[in-house]
Protein backbone atom coordinates (compact mmCIF):
# COMPACT_ATOMS: atom_id res chain seq x y z
CA UNK A 1 0.00 0.00 0.00
CA UNK A 2 1.50 3.39 -1.01
CA UNK A 3 2.12 6.02 1.67
CA UNK A 4 -0.44 8.79 1.94
CA UNK A 5 0.57 12.45 1.52
CA UNK A 6 0.21 12.90 5.30
CA UNK A 7 2.52 9.93 5.94
CA UNK A 8 5.08 11.27 3.48
CA UNK A 9 5.15 14.61 5.30
CA UNK A 10 5.03 13.21 8.83
CA UNK A 11 7.78 10.62 8.26
CA UNK A 12 9.99 12.57 5.85
CA UNK A 13 13.00 12.40 8.20
CA UNK A 14 12.80 8.60 8.22
CA UNK A 15 12.23 8.36 4.49
CA UNK A 16 15.45 10.21 3.71
CA UNK A 17 17.44 7.71 5.80
CA UNK A 18 18.65 5.14 3.24
CA UNK A 19 18.61 2.43 5.94
CA UNK A 20 14.84 2.94 6.40
CA UNK A 21 13.40 4.82 3.43
CA UNK A 22 9.86 4.63 2.15
CA UNK A 23 9.90 0.83 2.28
CA UNK A 24 10.80 0.88 5.96
CA UNK A 25 8.14 3.47 6.77
CA UNK A 26 5.58 1.30 4.98
CA UNK A 27 6.69 -1.72 7.04
CA UNK A 28 6.27 0.29 10.23
CA UNK A 29 2.78 1.36 9.17
CA UNK A 30 1.81 -2.31 8.68
CA UNK A 31 3.44 -3.50 11.91
CA UNK A 32 1.83 -4.45 15.21
CA UNK A 33 3.91 -3.74 18.33
CA UNK A 34 2.66 -4.87 21.72
CA UNK A 35 3.92 -3.19 24.90
CA UNK A 36 3.70 -4.99 28.23
CA UNK A 37 3.88 -2.39 30.97
CA UNK A 38 3.01 1.28 30.52
CA UNK A 39 5.31 2.56 33.24
CA UNK A 40 8.69 4.24 33.01
CA UNK A 41 9.91 2.19 30.07
CA UNK A 42 6.57 1.88 28.29
CA UNK A 43 5.85 5.63 28.26
CA UNK A 44 8.89 6.81 26.22
CA UNK A 45 8.86 3.64 24.13
CA UNK A 46 5.25 4.26 23.16
CA UNK A 47 5.89 7.89 22.28
CA UNK A 48 8.68 7.03 19.85
CA UNK A 49 6.82 4.06 18.39
CA UNK A 50 3.85 6.31 17.70
CA UNK A 51 6.19 8.91 16.23
CA UNK A 52 7.64 6.23 13.95
CA UNK A 53 4.17 5.46 12.64
CA UNK A 54 3.68 1.93 13.97
CA UNK A 55 0.27 1.18 12.56
CA UNK A 56 -1.10 -1.02 15.34
CA UNK A 57 -0.22 -0.71 19.02
CA UNK A 58 -1.47 -2.82 21.90
CA UNK A 59 -0.85 -1.57 25.45
CA UNK A 60 -1.13 -3.96 28.40
CA UNK A 61 -1.01 -2.79 32.01
CA UNK A 62 -3.34 -3.47 34.93
CA UNK A 63 -2.05 -0.57 37.05
CA UNK A 64 -3.44 2.92 37.59
CA UNK A 65 -1.62 6.25 37.58
CA UNK A 66 -0.13 7.33 40.92
CA UNK A 67 1.40 10.66 41.90
CA UNK A 68 4.80 8.98 42.39
CA UNK A 69 4.76 7.89 38.72
CA UNK A 70 4.99 11.44 37.39
CA UNK A 71 8.73 11.71 38.15
CA UNK A 72 9.47 9.40 35.18
CA UNK A 73 6.27 8.34 33.40
CA UNK A 74 5.96 11.38 31.19
CA UNK A 75 2.73 10.49 29.39
CA UNK A 76 0.74 11.11 32.57
CA UNK A 77 -0.38 14.27 34.38
CA UNK A 78 -1.90 14.92 37.82
CA UNK A 79 -5.33 14.86 36.18
CA UNK A 80 -4.76 11.19 35.28
CA UNK A 81 -4.17 9.96 38.84
CA UNK A 82 -6.35 6.96 39.60
CA UNK A 83 -7.06 6.19 35.94
CA UNK A 84 -5.85 3.02 34.15
CA UNK A 85 -2.41 3.58 32.67
CA UNK A 86 -3.17 1.66 29.47
CA UNK A 87 -6.33 3.68 28.83
CA UNK A 88 -4.64 7.05 29.45
CA UNK A 89 -1.65 6.12 27.27
CA UNK A 90 -3.92 4.98 24.43
CA UNK A 91 -5.81 8.27 24.61
CA UNK A 92 -2.55 10.23 24.34
CA UNK A 93 -1.48 8.24 21.27
CA UNK A 94 -4.83 8.72 19.55
CA UNK A 95 -4.51 12.47 20.08
CA UNK A 96 -0.96 12.40 18.70
CA UNK A 97 -1.87 10.47 15.53
CA UNK A 98 -5.52 9.50 14.96
CA UNK A 99 -4.45 7.23 12.07
CA UNK A 100 -2.88 4.72 14.46
CA UNK A 101 -4.91 1.77 15.76
CA UNK A 102 -4.42 1.56 19.53
CA UNK A 103 -5.87 -1.01 21.92
CA UNK A 104 -5.67 -0.65 25.70
CA UNK A 105 -5.88 -3.80 27.85
CA UNK A 106 -6.09 -3.17 31.58
CA UNK A 107 -5.36 -6.76 32.58
CA UNK A 108 -2.50 -8.50 34.31
CA UNK A 109 -0.66 -11.09 32.20
CA UNK A 110 -0.85 -14.50 33.87
CA UNK A 111 -0.19 -18.01 32.50
CA UNK A 112 -3.87 -18.51 31.69
CA UNK A 113 -4.13 -15.50 29.35
CA UNK A 114 -0.56 -14.81 28.18
CA UNK A 115 -0.76 -16.60 24.82
CA UNK A 116 -4.11 -15.05 23.92
CA UNK A 117 -2.96 -11.54 24.86
CA UNK A 118 0.40 -11.68 23.04
CA UNK A 119 -0.60 -13.57 19.89
CA UNK A 120 -0.60 -11.61 16.63
CA UNK A 121 2.11 -9.08 17.47
CA UNK A 122 5.11 -8.58 15.20
CA UNK A 123 7.30 -7.40 18.10
CA UNK A 124 6.78 -7.39 21.87
CA UNK A 125 8.40 -4.85 24.19
CA UNK A 126 8.51 -5.92 27.83
CA UNK A 127 8.99 -3.08 30.30
CA UNK A 128 7.55 -4.76 33.40
CA UNK A 129 9.26 -4.58 36.78
CA UNK A 130 9.19 -8.14 38.13
CA UNK A 131 10.93 -11.30 36.97
CA UNK A 132 7.87 -13.54 37.13
CA UNK A 133 6.05 -11.47 34.51
CA UNK A 134 9.19 -10.92 32.45
CA UNK A 135 9.88 -14.65 32.27
CA UNK A 136 6.25 -15.41 31.44
CA UNK A 137 6.32 -12.86 28.61
CA UNK A 138 9.62 -14.26 27.35
CA UNK A 139 8.47 -17.88 27.44
CA UNK A 140 5.24 -16.97 25.65
CA UNK A 141 7.00 -14.86 23.01
CA UNK A 142 9.41 -17.73 22.37
CA UNK A 143 6.57 -20.23 22.04
CA UNK A 144 4.70 -17.89 19.67
CA UNK A 145 7.91 -17.09 17.72
CA UNK A 146 7.58 -13.35 18.23
CA UNK A 147 10.74 -11.20 18.64
CA UNK A 148 11.01 -9.84 22.18
CA UNK A 149 12.69 -6.58 23.16
CA UNK A 150 13.26 -6.89 26.90
CA UNK A 151 14.08 -3.69 28.80
CA UNK A 152 14.68 -3.17 32.50
CA UNK A 153 16.32 -0.72 34.87
CA UNK A 154 16.88 0.20 38.48
CA UNK A 155 18.63 3.12 40.17
CA UNK A 156 21.19 4.27 37.54
CA UNK A 157 21.47 1.06 35.51
CA UNK A 158 19.51 -0.13 32.50
CA UNK A 159 19.54 -3.08 30.14
CA UNK A 160 17.98 -3.76 26.75
CA UNK A 161 18.14 -6.95 24.70
CA UNK A 162 16.41 -8.49 21.69
CA UNK A 163 15.59 -12.20 21.87
CA UNK A 164 14.47 -14.79 19.30
CA UNK A 165 14.79 -17.92 21.38
CA UNK A 166 12.95 -20.24 19.00
CA UNK A 167 15.89 -20.08 16.58
CA UNK A 168 18.39 -22.91 17.09
CA UNK A 169 21.37 -20.58 17.57
CA UNK A 170 19.63 -17.82 19.58
CA UNK A 171 18.97 -17.55 23.33
CA UNK A 172 15.79 -16.42 25.04
CA UNK A 173 15.56 -14.15 28.08
CA UNK A 174 15.30 -17.19 30.38
CA UNK A 175 18.70 -18.38 29.09
CA UNK A 176 20.07 -15.16 30.60
CA UNK A 177 18.39 -15.14 34.03
CA UNK A 178 17.62 -18.83 34.56
CA UNK A 179 14.75 -20.29 36.59
CA UNK A 180 15.54 -18.76 39.99
CA UNK A 181 13.50 -15.60 39.43
CA UNK A 182 10.03 -16.99 38.65
CA UNK A 183 8.75 -15.81 42.04
CA UNK A 184 7.36 -12.29 42.39
CA UNK A 185 9.63 -11.32 45.27
CA UNK A 186 12.35 -9.30 43.53
CA UNK A 187 13.14 -5.66 44.20
CA UNK A 188 11.39 -2.97 42.16
CA UNK A 189 12.14 0.70 41.63
CA UNK A 190 9.74 1.49 44.50
CA UNK A 191 12.29 -0.02 46.89
CA UNK A 192 15.52 0.80 45.05
CA UNK A 193 14.70 4.15 43.42
CA UNK A 194 15.35 5.09 39.80
CA UNK A 195 16.67 8.14 37.96
CA UNK A 196 13.91 9.52 35.72
CA UNK A 197 16.22 10.39 32.83
CA UNK A 198 17.58 6.81 32.80
CA UNK A 199 14.04 5.59 32.27
CA UNK A 200 13.69 7.80 29.21
CA UNK A 201 16.98 6.56 27.79
CA UNK A 202 16.13 2.88 28.24
CA UNK A 203 12.57 3.22 26.95
CA UNK A 204 13.69 5.14 23.86
CA UNK A 205 16.38 2.53 23.17
CA UNK A 206 13.78 -0.23 23.44
CA UNK A 207 11.64 1.60 20.87
CA UNK A 208 14.65 1.86 18.55
CA UNK A 209 15.26 -1.88 18.82
CA UNK A 210 11.62 -2.59 17.96
CA UNK A 211 11.93 -0.34 14.89
CA UNK A 212 15.15 -2.17 14.00
CA UNK A 213 13.41 -5.55 14.27
CA UNK A 214 10.70 -4.38 11.89
CA UNK A 215 12.76 -2.51 9.30
CA UNK A 216 16.03 -4.46 9.53
CA UNK A 217 18.36 -1.45 9.64
CA UNK A 218 21.90 -1.93 10.97
CA UNK A 219 23.30 -5.04 12.60
CA UNK A 220 21.06 -7.72 14.08
CA UNK A 221 21.34 -7.37 17.90
CA UNK A 222 19.52 -10.61 18.76
CA UNK A 223 21.15 -12.52 21.59
CA UNK A 224 23.03 -9.49 22.90
CA UNK A 225 22.30 -7.56 26.07
CA UNK A 226 23.21 -3.87 26.18
CA UNK A 227 24.05 -2.60 29.67
CA UNK A 228 23.89 1.13 30.42
CA UNK A 229 25.51 2.55 33.55
CA UNK A 230 24.38 6.11 34.19
CA UNK A 231 26.74 6.68 37.11
CA UNK A 232 30.04 6.28 35.26
CA UNK A 233 28.60 6.76 32.53
CA UNK A 234 29.40 3.62 30.52
CA UNK A 235 27.88 1.30 27.96
CA UNK A 236 28.83 -2.32 27.34
CA UNK A 237 27.36 -5.27 25.46
CA UNK A 238 27.20 -8.91 26.54
CA UNK A 239 26.72 -11.87 24.23
CA UNK A 240 24.17 -14.27 25.73
CA UNK A 241 24.74 -17.96 25.06
CA UNK A 242 21.81 -20.26 24.39
CA UNK A 243 21.24 -22.64 27.30
CA UNK A 244 20.79 -26.15 25.93
CA UNK A 245 18.87 -27.05 29.08
CA UNK A 246 16.56 -24.01 29.00
CA UNK A 247 13.00 -25.15 29.55
CA UNK A 248 11.66 -22.46 27.19
CA UNK A 249 14.00 -22.75 24.19
CA UNK A 250 16.45 -25.59 24.90
CA UNK A 251 16.56 -29.07 23.40
CA UNK A 252 13.87 -30.35 25.80
CA UNK A 253 11.50 -27.38 25.39
CA UNK A 254 7.95 -28.24 24.42
CA UNK A 255 6.96 -26.77 21.00
CA UNK A 256 4.05 -24.34 20.91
Amino acid sequence: MPLTPDQLDRHARHIVLPEIGGVGVARLARAHVLLVGMGGIGCPALQYLAGAGIGTLTLIDDDTVDLSNLQRQTLFTPADIGQPKATVAARRVQAFDPALAVTAISERIVPANAAALLAGADVIIDGTDNFATRLLVSDTATALRIPLVSAALGRFQGQVGTFRGWLPDQPCYRCFVGDAFDAEDCDTCAEQGVLGAMVGMVGSFAAMEAVRAITGFGDDPAGKLHLIDGLKPMWRTLKITKDAGCRACGASATPA
